[in-house]
């Protein structure tokens, strides 16, 4: 460092820029800092680039990359938010700025925040929406569990189900359900189970696996714990692995109180591992007692049947069809006789009428017929080049050819003279 600098010999501004830039990272080496991020950016590079400000002073601030990466909540304008770091002079701006190493939301706990702005990102594209999801099938064989196989929601679950229904198979596939990895584990599992449930359809399709049945349901629990232990239920990949799966999907993770974002997604949310292994199965002595009320309705219903249709039998006995078989067929021939009386009656009938206005017709177009003019002496002239009838002598022309049409025969004469 340079003491004492004069006119004759001055800092530069490199110089002065470096010493100031000792001075402020040795003074703050750490330092923590509240304000309302404002002008954030985050390019390709993945860095982000923000302002903190109160309402009375401003400080660029920079968060590398592999910072930003390990963030569980989006950064937006606005967001009140703490800052830890250390102050870095930028000497090609002549400006000092915050390098952030820890970043927390004010007022709200990261987990909060990263789940309240996930659960608004996935709802806004559908994928909580109650429309699309499918009904459970009512009666289950095939039952595929996705959660740790050593915890006690997978033996709470096998227990239930076992007390209740003996008729189903399981196939647990076994994932950790917490801490780092656990989310994609959880997801991958789902996604297979689906590649096998579709490649199993195919095969019988193909003849292959005839007797291969479906997975009916897919079960992901865990038992309770915090938020933190719960979260990789709350993570996007999980999420989207339980919407884009073509079986139905009950949750059940933690409590009753514990509601996460698989549980939003899911088709059915149990509370419970226990309560999911009651909503898939039914219990065996309610469906059993179900079965023998069906039986007795069924009896009951044969039994009225039998009874309806000896009642109708002996009613068809007594009736004068089998009493006297041929009365009905007598009495058709009969009627078949009268309809063909009246018909030969009506088509003579019908034939005289039109016989009748034949005539009247005929002797109305007699009356009107220009040979029955022809008769009672007159006669008819046209023009022999070009057939057009002739009124009135001043249409002819002296050497013009006509034609005469007589009752009888016509004659052919030329024109001498026009008077």
């Amino acid at each position: 460092m340079l003491s004492n600098p004069t006119a004759d010999r001055p800092l530069s501004v490199w110089e002065l820029t470096s010493q100031i830039k000792d001075l402020m990272e040795a003074a703050f080496p750490a330092v923590w800092v509240t304000g309302e991020v404002s002008n954030f950016a985050r390019p390709q590079s993945g860095h982000c680039y923000l302002t903190l400000k109160d309402d009375r002073a401003q400080l660029r601030a920079i968060m590398w990359r592999g910072v930003a990466a390990r963030l569980r909540f989006d950064l937006h304008d606005g967001l009140e938010v703490i800052c830890r770091g250390r102050l870095d002079v930028y000497a090609q701006r002549g400006s000092y700025q915050l390098i952030i190493e820890d970043i927390l939301p004010r007022g709200m706990g990261v987990l909060e925040l990263a789940l309240r702005q996930l659960r608004e990102k996935l709802a806004r594209e559908g994928l909580f929406d109650p429309a699309r999801k499918r009904p459970l099938p009512p009666h289950v064989r095939r039952i595929a569990v996705v959660t740790s196989p050593t915890g006690a929601a997978i033996h709470d679950f096998l227990q239930v189900l076992g007390r209740r229904w003996r008729g189903a198979d399981v196939l647990v596939a076994p994932v950790r359900v917490q801490g780092e990895g656990a989310a994609g584990e959880i997801a991958a599992a789902i996604e297979t189970i689906n590649r096998l449930n579709e490649r199993g359809l195919e095969q019988r399709q193909m003849g292959m696996l005839p007797s291969f049945h479906p997975f009916d349901c897919l079960v992901v629990t865990r038992g309770g714990g915090s938020m933190e232990d719960l979260w990789a239920f709350n993570e996007e990949p999980v999420v989207r692995a339980i919407a884009a799966s073509r079986i139905p999907v009950i949750s059940a993770v933690g409590h009753e109180i514990d509601v996460t974002l698989a549980d939003l997604a899911a088709d059915v949310r149990a509370l419970t591992p226990s309560e999911a292994a009651e909503l898939v199965a039914p219990a065996a002595e309610e469906l059993a007692a179900q079965l023998r009320q069906i039986e007795q309705r069924l009896a009951a219903a044969l039994r009225g049947r039998a009874e309806a249709g000896r009642t109708r039998l002996d009613a068809l006995a007594r009736h004068a069809a089998f009493r006297r078989p041929y009365q009905h067929i007598f009495e058709l021939a009969r009627r078949l006789d009268e309809l063909d009386a009246r018909a030969v009656r009506a088509v003579r009938g019908r034939m005289r009428f039109a016989r009748q206005r034949i005539d009247t017709v005929a002797g109305r177009l007699e009356s009107l017929s220009p040979l029955a003019v022809l008769r009672r002496g007159y006669s008819l002239t046209q023009r022999t080049a070009d057939g057009q009838i002739i009124r009135a002598a001043t249409e002819l022309s002296p050497g013009e050819e006509i034609t005469t049409r007589f009752a009888s025969g016509q004659a052919i004469s030329r024109i001498e003279r026009v008077l």
